[in-house]
């Protein structure tokens, strides 16, 4: 998710080079939506970033502000209709939106639509989304009054009152809207969003998601990881806060807090989900795979010839490990650069026939030996068995596999597509028995205590739930699942 105010840049070209640094985190459909002061234009479809823009693609959205989104869908299926930006105008106000996260309350967030207009949606298309980001954007161009105020106030402040950026102007009709919205969403929600004439970013008060805020020489951007500021030139000026809304135009910054703060950063994002070049909470995500290593090692040591990494995202850690162990590192398999995360895939065949066009032994260097080969997580257990069926028949003689992260063994609501425990292999089995399913000689994760102690932040500060099962925020049955939107008609 990335989003650029520039009047003096290709801001459509920016998106695109921000969402091509940003591809590892959604890989089924790419979108930028531009606007001119005037009108939005929005290009998306299904597919990479490569795969959906081209040079004329990009030369024909002409504009000042951008806001741009690679998806991994989390609810709402893996169609066109669920691509982002979604984008909504009533006649008066047009908005795009992106949102990396997962709303827990989309049901109720939906009823909030029901209009007199025989049950039609601001701004409909005609086509039926089923994503809570489709609901946000609806409700993100309505009156305010139809929702409960109707005095048209903004939590967290009058309007006018300064902000760590200065005096703050009066609001616009979209900023009044979405400060009226924000605090009644529920869940995880990082957002990139603009009408024509200003570009918005929010992040929930729990901050599941990253999102930070950048300087280029003539402008602002935001994004989902520092990484992608790099890519642009533009320089890290610091996060957008949980519970804070920021609005960015012709006169300047302006920021405002629609709720307290109570930061549950997602532990996930050090241990797979984020680059490694990216920082979160001022930790960098390399140096907390390579410390989670690390610690691996002292606390399920391995009696090997050579520690390999399950590339790319196993490759710190294992550094770690083989410093900590005193075990050579090596390269033990090749990488398919052209091939897709085959965890973020949405169809286990995929993901199946995916891991044996990613990843290809190197017999040479492993035939023999005594292997601890170091991956980021089990998930679901269908990499690790395949992968250690591969080393055997490439000769290893010892296949020892040691995990960077605790046994993923509860559901994820926040934004991670595994929503089930029966999905999770260590949620119906013991290390032992994962250990046997998988066929590896032992098996061991880090600690829950280690990964946290590698990310140098309080355990209070990060969401830990698809480890322990403890969840900062509460998810009813109704709102569990990909498609709780399924038949409901949103957005039709």
């Amino acid at each position: 998710m990335f989003g650029v105010w520039a009047p003096n840049e290709d801001v459509a070209k920016l998106a695109y080079y921000g969402l091509y640094a940003l591809q590892h985190r959604g890989q089924e459909s790419a979108g930028i939506a531009v606007s001119d002061g005037s009108r939005i234009v929005v290009h998306k479809e299904m597919g990479l970033v490569a795969q959906v823009f081209d040079e004329p693609a990009l030369t024909a959205l002409r504009g000042h502000i951008a806001v741009g989104h690679c998806r991994y869908s989390t609810t709402g299926a893996s169609v066109w209709a669920n691509a982002q930006p979604a984008f909504r105008s009533t006649g008066t106000v047009s908005l795009a939106l992106g949102h990396n996260g997962n709303l827990i309350n989309t049901r109720e967030l939906a009823g909030l639509l029901s209009d007199p207009l025989g049950g039609r949606r601001p701004g409909s298309t005609g086509i039926a989304a089923t994503s809570d980001t489709d609901v946000l954007t609806a409700l993100f161009v309505s009156d305010p009054a139809a929702l409960g105020r109707a005095d048209g106030a903004v939590p967290g402040g009058a309007a006018d009152t300064d902000g760590p950026f200065g005096p703050q102007p009066p609001a616009s009709p979209v900023e009044t809207t979405a400060a009226t919205v924000l605090p009644l969403a529920k869940g995880a929600y990082s957002l990139v969003f603009m009408d024509e004439q200003t570009l918005y970013a929010a992040r929930d008060p729990h901050g599941f998601r990253p999102l930070v805020l950048g300087r280029l020489d003539t402008g602002w951007v935001v994004a989902s990881e520092t990484a992608a500021l790099d890519i642009v030139g533009a320089k890290f000026v610091r996060e957008v806060a949980p519970g804070e809304l920021v609005c960015i135009d012709g006169r300047g910054v302006r920021s405002r807090t629609f709720a307290a703060a109570q930061p549950s950063g997602c532990l996930f994002e050090y241990v797979y989900l984020a680059r490694p070049d990216t920082t979160i909470s001022g930790r960098g995500v390399y140096a907390t795979r390579v410390a989670a290593g690390r610690r691996l090692a002292a606390e399920h040591p391995a009696d090997a010839d050579l520690v390999i990494p399950v590339p790319e995202s196993g490759t710190p850690a294992a550094i770690g490990f083989a410093e900590a162990s005193g075990i050579p590192f090596g390269q033990g398999l090749v990488k398919n650069s052209y091939v897709g995360r085959t965890f973020i895939q949405p169809s286990q065949t995929i993901r199946e026939r995916g891991i044996k066009l990613k990843l290809n032994p190197l017999k040479d260097a492993i035939a023999g030996r005594r292997l601890v080969v170091v991956d980021d997580t089990i998930v679901r257990g269908t990499t690790q068995r395949a992968l250690v069926a591969m080393l055997r028949e490439a000769g290893a003689r010892e296949v020892h596999v040691r995990v960077a992260a605790p046994p993923v063994s509860w559901p994820c609501f926040y934004g991670i597509d595994f929503a089930t425990r029966a999905e999770l292999i260590a949620g119906h089995l013991s290390p032992e028995e994962i250990c046997a399913s998988i066929g590896a000689d032992t098996l061991g994760y880090v600690s829950l205590a280690g990964l946290i102690e590698a990310t140098t932040l309080p355990e209070d500060r990060l969401c830990r739930a698809c480890f322990d099962g403890r969840y900062p925020v509460p998810v009813g049955e109704d709102d569990r699942g990909k498609h709780v939107l399924d038949g409901l008609g949103v957005g039709s």
